[in-house]
């Protein structure tokens, strides 16, 4: 019987990647976890109470990250980013399956480059969807309702208190600093929406109005190719959640719009939800765990085969759904 290898996580004691660890452990009690980290004397205590861990120094300057050349590894993951990509190099030098989920639209360019130049190396999950793919995977799920889809639109609300940590608050200046402008899908044509003239208002889980911004993630490119639609649209505001104006924890806030003909005959513009009461650590979490099971073969489910791919490919949109809920989070109609 083969043992299997650690999973790496590179930035494994941030804030998601820690979370991400978790849930890991909490599905797969015998899984290897190797934490990939800046100072790994700090990563001890959590080391210690995930369990079959243990933390190793990256440093993303070098092609072979500092890392034993004897340590095996079964997928790397990394949670903020890596502007050298020696994280993905690494991958396909091993054969490694690879996902990443800080990288916009607009940047995605040497992502992409590196692996059209080595399609047989390893397979490449481009999860930089909201929240890791939760608001994608949660379209598609009622997305199979539909016969015809013309529009689909995602707005998200996060939390002014619930940014994340470093690297995530790095990502959120770098995406919305340096991209100005975000990629849409409307009446078939593809276009950069900027400026004033670029936003929404759109109405939050507890029908308060909120102005969005159209936001150049994954979501738009998952969703447009998935059901061909003529418009796709992702947008996020950063706002109270109704769970902290109600005196409660900030929660995180999914609103999905699909317009189009179900499959029972109804014609409209149909609304969904997605509300999680600890904000989206807990959610990009587990949407990473998703992307891992199939990385590395967990659970019975067959190892991705080298290639490129965006999460909507290899995540079940109704394992996914069942997963969240799971976990606490409440996903429904509006």
């Amino acid at each position: 019987m083969t043992t299997q290898a650690p999973v790496l996580l590179i930035g494994g004691a941030g804030l998601i990647g820690a979370t991400a660890a978790r849930t890991l452990r909490r599905t797969y009690p015998e899984l290897p976890i190797t934490l990939g980290v800046r100072d790994p004397v700090g990563a001890a205590a959590l080391v210690a109470d995930l369990g079959r861990a243990e933390a190793a120094a990256v440093d993303l300057s070098r092609r072979d990250l500092g890392l034993d050349p004897a340590a095996r590894f079964s997928a790397v993951v990394v949670f903020f980013k890596d502007a050298t990509l020696n994280s993905l190099r690494f991958a396909q030098d091993r054969g490694l399956g690879y996902v990443d989920i800080s990288s916009a639209a607009f940047e995605l360019g040497p992502q992409v480059a590196l692996a059209i130049q080595r399609p047989d190396a390893s397979a490449v999950v481009m999860a930089s969807n909201w929240l890791a793919g939760t608001s994608t995977a949660v379209a598609a799920h009622y997305g199979a309702e539909f016969d015809r889809i013309d529009a689909i639109k995602v707005s998200a609300l996060l939390d002014d208190q619930d940014i994340g940590g470093g690297a995530a608050a790095e990502d959120y200046e770098r995406q919305t600093g340096a991209g100005p402008s975000a990629l849409q899908l409307r009446g078939g044509r593809w276009t950069w929406a900027s400026g004033d003239e670029a936003k929404e208002v759109f109405s939050s889980v507890d029908g308060r109005p909120f102005e969005a911004a159209p936001f150049g993630n994954l979501d738009v490119l998952s969703l447009a190719t998935a059901f061909d639609v003529p418009s796709a649209r992702f947008e996020f505001a950063v706002g109270e959640t109704a769970s902290r104006l109600r005196g409660e924890a900030f929660s995180t806030e999914i609103v999905i719009e699909i317009a189009g003909r179900r499959r029972d005959g109804r014609e409209g513009v149909f609304r969904f939800r997605v509300v999680h009461p600890e904000g989206q650590a807990p959610l990009t979490a587990q949407g990473v765990a998703l992307v891992v099971e199939r990385l590395a073969g967990l659970g019975g489910l067959p190892r991705l085969e080298p290639g490129l791919y965006l999460p909507h490919t290899v995540v079940d949109p109704g394992r996914a759904v069942a997963a969240f809920r799971a976990m606490g989070a409440v996903i429904e109609e509006a």
